[in-house]
């Protein structure tokens, strides 16, 4: 089982049916619906940091639908020669690709500093250790996963790098260059490709590249799910309102999704 720490000591947490408790006494209640919020107060950026309840509702109803089943697929032949014993899904949302691990690791842990991602996702997938915390300060013993796994949110390198075992490996996806472009051409009046190389500079000191590969289908949404992808994507927040709106008039839009998936290995 994952070596989680307490995240005002760092001493090891003693796990316990009803509630986590490190040797200097600091205690952290499971959650009726079985996940443990480490975010404590000094760790969050706001009020209430990460996806609001209506992204997440969004996100879940959209992958839910099997829009990115194609993705999630690919992530099983990539991770399964690597013959992990655990592994954390950092930024891990509602559960939907963490879920689809538990097939190929024995030991799976999703954290998401978003309290109602981890709420949804821990109501309903059993078997996985669901947390509230900081990609940032990650509540994990040094050098004690096999992989991190990073799928669109901030890569907190050096702290990925602190909790990987020697020879351990991190995967990143991120979207590809032209990764929904039409839905942007909407939002947007000039479209700037997505820049997954960006990445590579920050790994290369202390990470080995082990494998590159672009999953890229195309999507055919109808009015409902495409409203879902504007909310649960960052585009939405960036674009004119009066863009956005008429885009969401379409009753259908045909695009394609594409996605950089990026293993590397530590040093």
């Amino acid at each position: 089982m994952s070596s989680i720490v307490c995240p005002l000591c760092l001493l090891v947490l003693e796990r316990q049916p009803k509630v986590w408790i490190c040797a200097r006494g600091h205690s952290f209640d499971v959650a009726r619906d079985g996940y443990v919020n480490l975010l404590v107060v000094q760790h969050k950026n706001s009020r209430e940091p990460g996806d609001n309840p209506d992204m997440v509702k969004a996100r879940r109803e959209f992958l839910r639908a099997g829009h990115y089943q194609p993705l999630r697929d690919a992530l099983l032949p990539l991770l399964a020669p690597l013959r992990a014993q655990n592994l954390l899904d950092i930024g891990c949302g509602e559960g939907y690709y963490t879920s689809a691990l538990t097939g190929i690791v024995p030991d799976v842990t999703g954290l998401d500093i978003a309290k109602p991602a981890i709420q949804l996702a821990a109501k309903q997938f059993r078997g996985i250790t669901w947390l509230v915390a900081s990609g940032a300060v990650l509540p994990i013993a040094d050098a004690s996963m096999d992989i991190v796994s990073s799928l669109f949110s901030q890569l907190h390198i050096e702290e990925m790098h602190r909790v990987l075992k020697p020879g351990a490996h991190v995967l990143v996806v991120t979207p590809a260059p032209d990764h929904l472009w039409s839905v942007r051409q909407g939002l947007f009046d000039e479209v700037h490709a997505h820049e997954p190389d960006k990445f590579l500079a920050g790994f290369e000191a202390q990470f080995d590249l082990r494998s590159r590969q672009e999953v890229r289908f195309p999507l055919s949404l109808t009015q409902q799910s495409l409203r879902q992808l504007l909310l649960m994507t960052p585009y939405v927040w960036k674009a004119k309102p009066e863009k956005r709106a008429a885009l969401e008039m379409n009753e259908s839009l045909r695009t394609e999704a594409a996605f950089s998936l990026m293993l590397f290995r530590k040093k």
